[in-house]
């Protein structure tokens, strides 16, 4: 065991541990409640677009109407994909059949054909400039991805639509109903940030030590891609398609718990009560006269009652995944491009918090606590001469 005294253990996982300070938002778990700066996320969720909301993680307050104007035209502008990076993607995508992998790769591109420096090498304006392009074009190369795994050309960008709007275009190839959209919309302004969640983290981890903002996003990616993270949402609409009917649920569920499985969709690290990003979800999903509707909010009430017999004591309700993957069925998009989504949502939140990261000088470097076979015995160093 070491002999240095003065470590600090910690709970596992850093459950709980403050490590730094931020001006982004925070998240309530016993509450049930996260806030964007100083607005209610879900609030903001029902009352913005997506434009509105990132400038605000950005610049630290909604935009005038001319700011939002502005703002929008140049993430506009971005979205569209560098002739270099266009010409690469069909050989990344070749090469897996993982939009996210794709992401991770065209990033990592990305980073080179923008000629990007090292967040230690910038000041604010450049860091902040890279930030933008990174998020804007994002979206870009998750549709286009998605479309040449299915055999389809990539359907270019246009920059004179609104973010999620163009977006759900260049999925599809069409343009999308005003539901649909705002139905998105709210989905991604309310899953932009999310306190210090694993990916986050790792994107600020990454900051402090200096690195290019697309290093920072390439480990975000890899972060986020585990399906106990940003991989939950497909699997929970999975468990749906899986019960079939609601006098399946009780039975489904136990089942799982006895084998030791997790129930994807319910249960979270931080909320005590109910996800609020879930209650939003699910009235939205109400808007829908569809049987997938009834079947969730049946299976929901029968998991809710039933994980609450099998593990009493235990807050364990229905989260974001569990009916973020309804509304994206719903509104028209593929289960393999739900995570995808979820992305699209969270890169806004990562380059918000690579540039507070950056502006710290203190690298990010804990300890660990070292349990193996005894080392031998150290030798002092003495100096030489």
């Amino acid at each position: 065991m070491s002999t240095t005294t003065d470590f600090i253990t910690v709970p596992r996982g850093l459950a709980r541990v403050v490590v730094t300070d931020t001006e982004l938002g925070d998240v309530r778990g016993e509450e049930g409640f996260f806030h964007y700066r100083q607005y209610s996320a879900v609030e903001l969720a029902g009352q913005v677009g997506v434009e509105a909301a990132w400038h605000l993680l950005f610049h630290g307050h909604l935009p005038s109407d001319d700011e939002l104007a502005t703002f929008t035209a140049e993430i506009g502008r971005l979205r569209v994909l560098p002739p270099a990076l266009a010409d690469l993607l069909p050989a990344i995508c070749a090469t897996t059949g993982d939009s996210l992998q794709v992401l991770r790769t065209a990033l990592s591109a990305w980073g080179g054909v923008a000629g990007l420096r090292t967040l230690y090498d910038s000041g604010e304006d450049e860091r902040t400039a890279a930030a933008m392009a990174a998020a804007s074009v994002t979206p870009t190369i998750l549709a286009a991805a998605h479309r040449l795994h299915h055999g389809l050309e990539p359907v270019p960008a246009d920059p004179t639509l609104g973010h999620t709007e163009d977006y759900l275009r260049m999925v599809s190839g069409e343009r999308p109903s005003t539901r649909d959209v705002r139905a998105v919309e709210q989905y991604l302004v309310a899953t932009m940030d999310h306190g210090f969640n694993a990916s986050t983290f790792t994107a600020r981890v990454i900051a402090s030590t200096g690195a290019d903002l697309a290093a920072c996003l390439v480990g975000a990616i890899g972060s986020f891609s585990g399906p106990k993270h940003g991989g939950a949402p497909s699997r929970a609409l999975e468990a749906l398609d899986e019960i079939g009917t609601l006098d399946r649920a009780d039975a489904w569920v136990r089942r799982q718990v006895e084998a030791g499985g997790r129930i994807m969709g319910f249960g979270h690290a931080v909320y005590r009560t109910r996800d609020p990003r879930s209650e939003m979800l699910k009235a939205i999903a109400r808007g829908w006269q569809d049987p997938l509707v009834d079947l969730a909010l049946g299976v929901e009430d029968a998991v809710e009652a039933t994980l609450a017999e099998l593990k009493p004591g235990r807050e364990l309700h229905a989260n974001v995944e569990f009916y973020a993957g309804v509304v994206m069925k719903l509104a028209g998009l593929d289960p393999s491009m739900f995570t995808p989504t979820f992305c699209v949502a969270r890169v806004v939140g990562w380059t918000a918090n690579v540039l507070e990261q950056s502006r710290d000088p203190k690298i990010i470097r804990p300890a660990a606590r070292y349990v193996g076979p005894p080392p031998p015995q150290p030798v002092p160093v003495r100096a030489a001469g």
